[in-house]
């Protein structure tokens, strides 16, 4: 009878928006069955706030529903058609692997995308399988919960369930689902495949319904494309100023992995930065370093191009004002990324004003670190526990032990001096700023190791609940903020979500 009470009182609240947008945007299907889901680890915490049970999501019948066995009620299922640029080239892509269930209406009434990521074949396939590899899915599952804890905008990952069958890729894996949650999936490429493949009138109705879902502010501007796209490029400046401050890499930075929300979406080849180099790259695929973590914001600058190449016909009916218009809006990026991000480094830096040298003042410390070899996240972890401690501290072995930077931390110290806060209050505002702990590969790669090979996910689990508040600066972070044994062999990702 409890369990019985338990399945109806789940919570789903669908309701499906998107599907009511021209049927060239989508196309309606079902997941394909799998054989024998398990439950390999729910998100209680993002079931909460999605008003869900998490006690019903672990029964039997709702772990079928999101092994895609079964739909829950008011679901429409739709694979979503997109473009996008991989890599500088351009190609039509779309849900080769994922099906969109619906928008969940959460009871403060956000609308919220609940997607099946691995569910089967879809119409934009391109002959794979739709299928994903349960190491994979854990993986953007730890990535997106630790980007969450970071106070970064991003897709959150709900349930992994394994699917009790295997894919194959270079060998035989086991077989896994992700359901994602998202604030939409409506990405740059989801305009460019409007502007290229469907008619005016589908454009206009995608732009539509983007500014009444994400921008419903610009819904009265005079000109409510303009404003749209100038509200995508804010969101953007300000979303690759938070991936920097952390040292963030995302990997794959194609236009269909940037959203109109302003959230980070896929987790395959991204990682964390050790050493601090503007060029550090971690993706197998990207040969030539296009998406190096220095290069991220030209590139989202590019991207944002692409979507403005795309809205020109709704920006102004004379081509050479849109253009115009377009490139004034454009033209706002990399101040608004270089104000955002100064921003940021001030925080973490502890200045509560500012001053005309800040800048230098925090170039010279990136330059430093790059010469030294420091540590990224452990470098800024040092110098918040070294506020309020005594005059003559031991010096952190995190932090270079070079002449020039004992001469930058002497010019930052009376940088510290020359404003009214008190060291406690810097080092607070340093504590919020600088995360004690990121999810660092070689952590990340013991977790999913533990999981697929042993099917133990006490590993995963423990580094999940570290990477929750990743700025507590607690005990048991400790050792996590350890960085891995010296190797000969350069960390290397791979485009597995």
């Amino acid at each position: 009878m409890n369990e019985n009470r338990s399945i109806q009182d789940v919570g789903w609240n669908f309701d499906n928006s998107y599907a009511r947008l021209p049927h060239v945007l989508f196309s309606p299907l079902n997941p394909t069955p799998v054989r024998a889901p398990e439950l390999v680890v729910l998100n209680d915490r993002l079931a909460a706030a999605l008003g869900l049970n998490a006690d019903a999501l672990r029964t039997v019948e709702r772990v079928e529903e999101l092994a895609g066995n079964g739909l829950p009620e008011g679901a429409l299922p739709i694979a979503q058609a997109y473009a996008g640029h991989q890599f500088g080239g351009f190609t039509m892509l779309g849900d080769g692997r994922a099906i969109l269930l619906g928008e969940q209406i959460t009871p403060q009434g956000e609308r919220l995308d609940v997607q099946l990521k691995g569910p089967g074949r879809t119409p934009y396939s391109r002959g794979g399988d739709g299928r994903a590899a349960l190491g994979p899915m854990l993986r953007e599952y730890i990535i997106s919960e630790a980007m969450h804890g970071l106070g970064i905008p991003t897709t959150r990952s709900l349930a992994v369930v394994s699917t009790g069958q295997p894919v194959i890729r270079e060998t035989h894996l086991p077989g896994a689902i992700l359901t994602r949650i998202a604030s939409s999936h409506i990405r740059v490429g989801t305009f460019q495949f409007a502007a290229r493949w469907g008619a005016p009138e589908d454009l206009r109705a995608l732009a539509d319904y983007t500014l009444q879902r994400h921008y419903s502010d610009a819904l009265q501007a005079d000109n409510r494309y303009l404003a749209l796209l100038q509200g995508v490029i804010r969101r953007q400046a300000q979303l690759i100023a938070k991936w920097m401050l952390v040292g963030f890499i995302h990997g794959v930075m194609n236009t269909d992995n940037m959203t109109l929300s302003g959230e980070t979406i896929d987790y395959g080849p991204c990682a964390f930065m050790d050493a601090y180099d503007p060029g550090t790259v971690f993706s197998s695929i990207d040969s030539r370093g296009r998406y190096a973590y220095g290069n991220q914001p030209p590139i989202a600058a590019w991207n944002l191009a692409r979507l403005a190449e795309a809205l020109l016909p709704l920006l102004d009916e004379h081509e050479d004002r849109a253009i115009q218009l377009a490139e004034d809006a454009l033209g706002a990026f990399a101040e608004q990324y270089r104000s955002f991000r100064l921003a940021g480094m001030r925080a973490k830096l502890g200045l509560f004003n500012e001053e005309q040298e800040d800048e230098s003042l925090v170039e010279e410390l990136l330059s430093e670190m790059q010469k030294s070899g420091a540590d990224y996240t452990n470098t800024f972890r040092a110098l918040t526990m070294g506020i309020g401690a005594s005059e003559t501290p031991s010096p952190s072995p995190a932090l270079p032990n070079t002449a020039d930077f004992h001469a930058w931390r002497e010019k930052w110290q009376a940088r510290l001096a020359r404003q009214a806060a008190a060291p406690e209050e810097v080092r607070r505002l340093m504590q919020r700023s600088n995360p004690a702990i990121i999810a660092r590969n070689h952590r990340v790669e013991e977790a999913l190791e533990a999981a697929e090979q042993q099917g133990d996910f006490s590993v995963l689990h423990r580094l999940l609940a570290v990477l929750e508040d990743p700025y507590a600066y607690s005990t048991e972070q400790e050792e996590f903020a350890i960085l891995p044994e010296p190797s000969s062999c350069r960390y290397r990702t791979y485009c597995g979500t």
